[in-house]
């Protein structure tokens, strides 16, 4: 990277870190009593300081976005892996919607809970239930192979 993107990066950060401090400083000066006591006091405080932590969250979710795919695009040997790694996981989503069931949802004495009818919703609910045990079981059985890999290797 250089100097001159450096020193705007630094500026962009800087003044990020003073709008944060600014809302900070405002915070404390009126107090989390009457924060919670004066919903116009609470409006005009932080209100402000959530649209402005909004604004930073997608303003960082596109940066990164973009650039990741500029970088897939740059490097045609990633973008195959990449896209090997969404079929595969993508492969995984189908495989747990197959498993999933579209059952009512109940609780424990066998009665249907609020909006827990039988139906799409309740099979998505369940896919996705599924696809994180299957994805959760992959990454504990590769940190496992990884632990014992290393305590082979000492």
């Amino acid at each position: 990277m250089n100097t001159k993107t450096s020193k705007i990066l630094t500026f962009v950060t800087g003044f990020i870190g003073l709008v944060g401090f600014y809302f900070f400083v405002r915070i404390v000066m009126e107090g989390d009593d009457a924060i919670k006591e004066d919903g116009a006091l609470q409006a005009s405080i932080l209100s402000p300081f959530i649209s402005f932590s909004i604004f930073l969250l997608i303003a960082t979710a596109l940066i990164s976005i973009i650039f990741s795919l500029l970088n897939l695009t740059k490097h045609p040997e990633v973008l195959k892996r990449t896209l090997l790694g969404v079929g595969a996981m993508a492969l995984l989503l189908v495989l747990a919607y197959v498993f999933a069931t579209d059952e009512a949802t109940t609780d424990a004495m066998g009665k249907v809970i609020l909006d827990g009818e039988a139906g799409s919703v309740s099979k998505w609910v369940s896919t996705l239930i599924n696809y994180s045990f299957i994805l959760g079981s992959i990454g504990l059985a590769f940190f496992l192979f990884d632990f014992v890999k290393s305590l082979v290797k000492n």
